[in-house]
Parts: C-alpha cells; structure tokens; sequence
C-alpha cells in the first residue's frame, strides 16, 4: 500500500501527516517520517510514501485549526488499530471539547472503565494521530500537563490556543 507524505509549517513547528486514500494513518510535530511510523499499527505500516504538497481535507483541517477553528480536524478520518480499549478510548478523545480539558481519570471514566486510569494514559501515549485524535487535551489530575509525545511546549500551545478559542465561542454565545 502506497501513502502520501505531507510537512505542513505551523506555528508550533513542523507537522507532519503519513495518510493513505484521504485517511491519516499518523501525524505530529516532526520533519522526520521515522519519528511517525513506530507507532503505527505495523498491519497498516505502508511499503512507500510518496511526498505530496497537498492533502485536501486533512490539510485544510490543520490550517483551520491553526486559525482557530478546532472542529474540522475531529472530522478527518484516522486509521489506528490496537485492542478494543485503546480503540475505543481514541475515538472518545475525538468527543473531548477543545479547551475543556480532561484529567486521566475523567478520560478511563468517558471511556468506559473509571478504573482503567493506567489504560487511558497508555491510549495516550500510544496515540499515532496526533492532533486529529486529540491527545493533548488529557491532562493530570492536579492540573499539571502530564506527558506529550510531541513535547511540552507543543502541548501547552495547543491547550493555550484551544482554552482562548473556547472563551471566544462562549462569549460569541
């Protein structure tokens, strides 16, 4: 299977996305394919990539969220596969409000089992669509950020910008 390989400039630095037919089978804050492709499901890993300067609705979604609107990038289809808890509990990240935050407990309680605290983070962690599953808006119970793959600095970004555009639709209200 043949994928498309796309480096978008944001202001968070270099983000890029390894889709296949209009789905994202990975994405993040990197200029290096390699740092990508360990976290995908190795039954879905594909035998070449080709570079490509444009990828549609996944690209606009990226835009549009850099310019403050969240919610196209919750429609663009991903592809992940691991067992039915991580599977399950990706698809509840894609229902966590940008600029609501959840801690690790809340999330193993939307996706499911409240005691599942350790499978949540690990859900997390494991996460190859970075951005269009947003794993970022998972945060420890304390309120302190917690871990993210892409670093920090990217994380605290991407909540500061969520948290302002979440005030702007509520005061739009």
């Amino acid at each position: 299977m043949k994928a498309q390989l796309l480096t978008m400039s944001t202001p968070d630095g270099p983000f890029t996305i390894l889709a296949r037919d209009g789905v994202v089978l990975a994405s993040g804050w990197t200029a290096e394919l390699g740092k990508l492709t360990g976290q995908i499901h190795p039954d879905l890993r594909p035998a070449e990539v080709e570079a490509v300067t444009d990828l549609g609705t996944i690209s606009q979604a990226v835009e549009a969220f850099y310019a403050g609107d969240p919610t196209p990038a919750m429609a663009v289809p991903v592809l992940q596969k691991s067992g039915p808890f991580r599977s399950h509990a990706w698809d509840v990240l894609r229902t966590v409000r940008p600029g609501a935050p959840v801690t690790y407990t809340e999330y193993a309680d939307l996706s499911g089992n409240p005691k599942a605290v350790r499978a949540a983070a690990s859900a997390c962690a494991f996460n190859a669509a970075a951005l269009f599953v947003p794993c970022h808006r998972v945060i420890r119970t304390d309120g302190s950020l917690g871990g993210f793959r892409w670093g920090m600095a990217v994380k605290e970004s991407l909540l500061a910008r969520e948290a302002t555009e979440g005030l702007l639709a509520r005061e739009a209200v």
